[in-house]
């Protein structure tokens, strides 16, 4: 299986090299900067599961050619435009396309410009960042990738990827309803974006307040309600790993939208907690969180393309 990954970033970078630890047939496709930075000094891995500089196959646009079995796509869901054109002439006739972002919107639009039958469904669960040194480091000990075909089949290709990503040491979920996994992990997602970009904080800061282990709970059951009014409810275990880690006062989890927000770039506003905030009016919900968070995400928005806010670097 020829595997064409689209970035070296936090997740594309850390999967992608742990494939290549692996034995996968892998290439990067990236910009010149990255580009000359991996033929420079390799991908580089910090983790508690192990550091590693590799030597990795990294390829300019124009240097790709329609010979890819699987695309691994992981740019953040605001560039998803950009990412479909620049992995299309990579597609050999029967590639697949696994994308590893953030909502689930991203669906529809690959299904309408590739196929939805070269469409399969992933989420990746694990906290990592591209460091300035542009260093691949994991912040946390989640490494699981979920994934599988939309209409829940075992199929050939997802058994494939599933016996190399199982040569990684990264937990590896095959989905029979993968839908279903997306909406869960949106419900997670926006909670936990929504609660730390509108608190500036991450979740144990967040619960040391003497409120905020209620508020991220109550706004977690408004993001369980929409998923049921969309035909997928979140099942009591669920429901109860999350009330649990609300309460955790010495977490230091934080979503990467909050990251993102604290240096002035760009976020996912309109793909997590818009898309949800959509939802939740489409279902008839109290929607007085979703609009303070949404709105929230969207005045950063104003003030940072105004200029007034500084990126740093």
């Amino acid at each position: 299986m020829k595997i064409l990954v689209l970035g070296a970033g936090g997740i594309g970078g850390y999967f992608g090299g742990r494939l290549v630890q692996a034995g996968a047939d892998v290439t990067f496709l990236v910009r010149e900067n990255r580009c000359n930075q991996l033929r420079e000094h390799g991908l580089r891995i910090e983790s508690q599961y192990g550091d590693a500089v590799l030597e990795v196959d990294a390829k300019l646009q124009a240097q790709i050619e329609p010979r890819y079995d699987l695309i691994l796509l992981t740019c953040k869901a605001y560039d998803l435009a950009s990412a479909m054109e620049a992995i299309r002439p990579a597609l050999s006739p029967s590639a697949a396309i696994l994308p590893l972002l953030n909502g689930i919107a991203h669906m529809d639009a690959l299904g309408e410009r590739f196929g939805r039958e070269r469409i399969l469904g992933g989420t990746a669960k694990i906290q990592v960042t591209l460091t300035p040194a542009h260093i691949i480091r994991q912040l946390n000990d989640w490494q699981t990738i979920t994934f599988g075909e939309q209409d829940g089949s075992e199929s050939a290709r997802v058994l494939r990827l599933k016996a190399l990503l199982d040569k990684t040491g990264v937990e590896v979920k095959l989905s029979r309803n993968i839908m279903r996994d997306l909406w869960l992990k949106l419900v997670h997602l926006s909670t936990v974006a929504g609660m730390t970009c509108l608190m500036r904080a991450n979740l144990g800061e967040i619960v040391r307040t003497p409120d905020g282990s209620a508020l991220l709970k109550t706004f977690f059951d408004a993001n369980a309600r929409i998923a049921s009014c969309a035909g997928h409810t979140p099942d009591d275990s669920f429901v109860r790993s999350y009330h649990d880690l609300f309460e955790q006062r010495d977490s230091r989890y934080e979503a990467s939208m909050l990251r993102d927000l604290e240096k002035g770039g760009p976020i996912e506003a309109e793909h997590v907690l818009g898309f949800m905030l959509g939802k939740c009016r489409e279902a008839g919900l109290d929607d007085t969180l979703h609009r303070v968070a949404y709105t929230h995400v969207k005045a950063y928005e104003q003030r940072r393309d105004a200029h007034r806010l500084p990126q740093r670097v």
